[in-house]
């Protein structure tokens, strides 16, 4: 189960075989974001508190295009298949 924290590889798109740490999950949607993966522009306008402008950030990725690489997870598979 892929959970916040973790590291995982993408699988398929436009960021394929790099790898991240999973920063958020939205558990209804069945999708995550990944740090430094799948940036996008966003438009933002100027407020009294914040400066407007075009600011990249990420953006969710569907849980079925990422795969777990947490080293502890392999161990585990490793001695269960032994």
């Amino acid at each position: 189960m892929i959970k916040k924290g973790l590291k995982v590889k993408i699988l398929t798109g436009k960021d394929k075989k790099k790898e991240g740490e999973v920063i958020e999950i939205d558990r209804s949607n069945n999708r995550a974001k990944v740090k430094e993966i799948n940036m996008v522009k966003k438009h933002v306008k100027t407020t009294k508190e914040k400066k407007g402008g075009i600011v990249s950030k990420e953006n969710f990725i569907h849980l079925s295009n990422l795969r777990l690489i947490d080293e502890n997870i392999k161990n585990k598979k490793a001695g269960a298949k032994k």
